[in-house]
């Protein structure tokens, strides 16, 4: 089968044995789209805030985004296979950055990861995702420690986070966000914080 994604340049690549080869590729707006709008509009995705958004409604928020140098999207590809959404931010240009003191060398991350297909759960396949996307977060991009906010009724991603290494930060209320390109409602969240020495600790 051909690598539909094969023409496009990396931000980052890892090839990890018994895994496959992720790439980390820049989101194009329009051609993927589609791959994310049936990411978001699921039921499981509520958290992420897009659900009743139609494709090019999806495809316009992040042409926005695109416009902006503190907000980033990445297609992560697994294998040409789409397999996840990566979003990296400035905390201090965004909403979080009014919750918590925000050290330098921070970066806050939103991941969302692609349905699980027709094979079901796949035991240690967000370990082995979460740990490329860490290495390119932290050691690509030089950052020191990642910020996430999953929403406070999200137990399963903030078990995951803490299995992963992340410590729990405090709870907090995250003010909405009323602006003509973009919409966020109020957000209850749970901070977490991971160190660049303790996620490389070896």
């Amino acid at each position: 089968m051909t690598d539909p994604y094969a023409s496009r340049t990396p931000v980052h690549e890892q090839h990890l044995d018994g895994f496959g080869t992720v790439r980390v590729l820049p989101l194009d707006p329009a051609a993927d789209a589609p791959v994310i709008h049936g990411w978001v509009s699921g039921e499981r995705a509520a958290f992420w805030g897009m659900n009743g958004l139609t494709a090019d409604q999806v495809a316009a928020v992040y042409a926005h985004m695109d416009t902006l140098g503190t907000h980033h999207a990445f297609l992560v590809v697994k294998d040409g296979e789409p397999a996840a959404l990566l979003q990296t931010y400035e905390p201090a240009a965004d909403r979080v950055g009014e919750c918590y003191d925000a050290e330098p060398g921070d970066i806050g991350v939103h991941l969302l990861l692609a349905p699980a297909g027709s094979d079901g759960a796949r035991p240690g396949w967000t370990a082995a995702l979460s740990a490329v996307l860490m290495a390119y977060v932290l050691l690509g991009l030089d950052r020191t420690r990642i910020v996430v906010d999953p929403d406070v009724a999200n137990e399963k991603a903030i078990a995951r986070f803490l299995k992963q290494g992340f410590t729990a930060g405090p709870a907090v209320v995250l003010p909405e966000v009323d602006l003509p390109d973009v919409y966020l409602p109020e957000k209850k969240a749970q901070l977490a914080f991971l160190r660049r020495e303790v996620a490389f600790a070896g």
